[in-house]
């Protein structure tokens, strides 16, 4: 991998994101989604953090995991749900902090700048969460 890596006009479709190198990721939990890794994690460098696109295709998820650091997650294209209930459009920028869990996935597809400064463990849900494939609930 080179110093730098340009990729024009993310903001198109995801799925026209053609000339990237889309990998399945391939992990318990995880349903559909397709990864293009920026950087990963490099031990011998003490480097934790991970920087991926991430493309769902329509009715595809992640695993329930907790974040053990921050994590950053630019949709792109499309749009991404949450467990807790919320969608997330193009454009929409979530911070989320060390200890949160979730699941994401996406009824339409979307597609993701995904941004992890430490990695997450795979959890087990505490209480109920959004079903995959649900749509958002209406806000009060």
């Amino acid at each position: 991998m080179s110093d730098i890596e340009f990729i024009p006009n993310v903001f198109r479709s995801g799925f026209e994101l053609t000339d990237l190198s889309w990998v399945p990721w391939k992990e318990p939990g995880r349903v559909g989604v397709e990864h293009h890794v920026l950087w990963a994690p490099d031990e011998e460098k003490g480097e934790d953090s991970v920087g991926l696109l991430l493309r769902f295709p329509p009715g595809a998820h992640g695993d329930f995991h907790e974040h053990l650091g921050y994590e950053l997650m630019l949709v792109l294209d499309g749009v991404l749900d949450h467990s807790d209930g919320t969608s997330y459009n193009k454009g929409d920028l979530v911070v989320e902090a060390p200890g949160t869990k979730h699941q994401m996935s996406s009824r339409q597809g979307c597609t993701v700048l995904a941004i992890r400064t430490r990695p997450a463990a795979a959890r087990t849900p505490d209480r109920p969460i959004r079903p995959v494939g649900e749509p958002a609930v209406a806000q009060a």
